[in-house]
């Protein structure tokens, strides 16, 4: 059967994974720090205010360690969406190019990348540098991924085989939309209505992601 799309791309946070993976890091500085970083996400995602006005905020608030940053990518994969490895190895055997974008930590995510099969040269996530604790010092230079509009300025950039299908459950990835032939709203861990308002099609399951491929 031949792919109605010759190229993917994926979210992962609360799309490939049912997880947020910088809530998880806030998560391990306490209560109050997890539910400050909790509310910044939502609003982002739900576009109530820009990814750049509160990613920075974020790291600020939590300034993970590399060690967890380290165990952040095993958890990533223990939270992968049911049948999301399947679909991928199907699509992947199809021809079809398989490519993450993410406003997630790239050092988080290249893991979950080996696992499904995903090159790290097609992950694309975002770089941060560490200080002499292996901490978390800052963004490593200019890093698109923390802004509203950088998702699809990435996409644009990346000349994929067409026709190309973004996936994803925020405003983030639904900007996407302008530069690709279809946005798939993802809705099996959040559904956000302005996302699927933005969508050509909406999906529940990595079971649906397919039937939507292979028609």
């Amino acid at each position: 059967m031949s792919p109605a799309f010759r190229s993917v791309i994926l979210d992962v946070d609360s799309t490939l994974a049912q997880l947020e993976g910088v809530d998880w890091l806030a998560a391990q500085r306490g209560p109050d720090v997890g539910s400050a970083v909790e509310q910044l996400t939502r609003r982002a995602m739900e576009g109530i205010v820009p990814l750049e006005r509160v990613y920075a905020e974020r790291l600020g608030l939590i300034r993970p360690t590399k060690a967890e940053i380290d165990l952040l990518a095993k958890v990533y994969v223990d939270a992968l969406a049911p049948g999301a490895a399947g679909c991928v190895a199907r699509l992947r055997a199809s021809g079809v190019r398989v490519v993450l974008v993410s406003g997630g930590l790239r050092d988080a995510l290249l893991h979950l990348a080996h696992v499904l099969g995903v090159q790290p040269t097609d992950v694309h996530a975002v770089r941060v540098t560490y200080d002499a604790s292996d901490a978390v010092e800052g963004l490593d230079g200019v890093q698109p991924l923390t802004t509203a509009l950088g998702k699809r300025d990435v996409v644009q950039a990346l000349s994929l085989p067409e026709p190309v299908l973004a996936v994803g459950d925020g405003m983030t990835d639904a900007a996407i939309r302008p530069v690709v032939a279809a946005f798939a709203a993802f809705t099996a861990f959040e559904r956000r209505p302005a996302v699927v308002a933005s969508a050509d099609h909406e999906v529940v399951s990595f079971a649906a992601l397919e039937r939507l491929v292979f028609p």
